[in-house]
């Protein structure tokens, strides 16, 4: 009697809840959701890094004047709402891959969209895809004003690499390859193509400022995976940061800020006024600060936004020193 009454009270137990940080964690905190608002699908277009798609724009048109004088603000005008349209569309299309993952079912910076439940999976990706789409169209408009017809494909590789970071099957980002691809589409790419959709031409000043591009860009992202280091870890998604720890993260994004300005000290030896690129410290120093001195990850969302607006003023004062 006393064996059955047991083999009744296994049967009528609790089910055993799914584990945090897997999918069918997330999926089981779906219909406890409420439905995102306005509010909530701004702030998953992560407005934070939109500074990051400025930067090489603003290098990169400050190298062509090196070149042209003439200053060609519809081009640029151009260049400017590819990278917006592209890095908005990357950030939903990292909310929908990671939360049907299930990586960001326990995070510390501000809920998804998907994660939370707030919004269908198919949505989020729906609106990525647009992103995408509205990058691709202007991008092909800047190719056939320019007749460069080869950067098609630099578009079409540029999409891609947005896609995979946290899409399909093998997604880089989750291989510890975040930073070189970011360092790659985000600096050379983005400041290189803005440079040569302009004047045809790459002069060392674009090359310079696109790897200063690429260094600032880096600092973000290690700052974005220092924070979720602990539950990348447990969600299985092996970001640099998880591959090298948490002291040699704080190294990385120190010398990938002190890369930078080192770059901008050497312009200025050819172009005074980009010593005044130095003024952009007064971001770049509290961020840090931030980076080695915080207690708790949540702290490093300041870091992230810092580092952010500091690569803006950075490329917003180089380009000056360039037009000067």
């Amino acid at each position: 009697m006393a064996a059955k009454t047991s083999k009744n009270r296994k049967r009528t137990g609790p089910r055993k809840q799914p584990r945090r940080g897997n999918p069918q964690w997330a999926q089981a905190q779906v219909r406890h959701a409420r439905k995102a608002t306005a509010g909530d699908w701004i702030g998953a277009a992560r407005l934070r890094t939109l500074p990051l798609a400025a930067t090489p724009v603003l290098i990169g048109t400050g190298a062509a004047h090196t070149v042209d004088v003439q200053f060609h603000w519809v081009l640029a005008l151009g260049c400017l709402l590819v990278a917006v349209f592209l890095q908005i569309g990357v950030n939903y299309a990292n909310d929908y891959s990671d939360g049907v993952r299930g990586t960001d079912a326990v995070r510390v910076g501000p809920a998804r969209l998907t994660a939370s439940g707030g919004a269908k999976p198919r949505t989020v990706l729906t609106v990525a895809l647009v992103f995408f789409a509205l990058a691709a169209l202007v991008g092909l408009a800047l190719v056939v004003r320019t007749q460069q017809w080869w950067l098609i494909a630099v578009g079409a590789a540029a999409i891609l690499a947005a896609w995979f970071y946290t899409g399909g099957k093998r997604p880089y980002g989750y291989y510890g390859l975040g930073e070189l691809f970011v360092f790659v589409f985000f600096g050379l790419v983005a400041t290189l193509g803005t440079t040569w959709i302009q004047v045809q031409a790459a002069p060392q000043e674009a090359w310079l400022g696109a790897i200063a591009a690429g260094f600032l860009a880096c600092a973000v992202l290690v700052a974005n995976n220092l924070r979720d280091i602990d539950q990348d870890r447990l969600a299985g998604k092996r970001t640099l940061s998880v591959l090298i720890g948490r002291r040699a993260s704080q190294w990385l994004f120190t010398a990938f800020l002190v890369l930078a300005f080192a770059i901008a000290g050497f312009l200025a030896i050819f172009y005074p006024v980009a010593w005044l690129v130095l003024l952009a410290l007064l971001g770049a120093i509290p961020a840090m600060l931030i980076v080695w001195m915080y207690r708790q990850p949540r702290e490093l969302v300041v870091a992230l936004a810092v580092t952010s607006f500091t690569s803006l003023a950075y490329g917003a004062l180089l380009m000056w020193a360039l037009f000067g």
